[in-house]
């Protein structure tokens, strides 16, 4: 388990979002990583992120690794 200081790493936040259909808006994200059973450590990183659109995983991927 990563540090409370430290992004999961993409795979960890993707594993909560299978089914998601992309683009996807972040309260969408937010909303299916929920429901998927995500911990409060993963959802709060999503909390994070931009308020926009991602066109894909690997775009939403690159906005987690950017949060510390």
């Amino acid at each position: 388990m990563p540090a409370k200081h430290e992004a999961p790493n993409p795979i960890q936040v993707q594993k909560y979002l299978g089914g998601l259909d992309y683009p996807a808006k972040k309260q969408d994200i937010v909303q299916k990583a929920r429901q998927k059973g995500a911990d409060d450590h993963i959802l709060q990183i999503l909390q994070k992120i931009p308020d926009q659109e991602y066109p894909s995983p690997v775009a939403l991927s690159r906005e987690v690794s950017k949060i510390h």
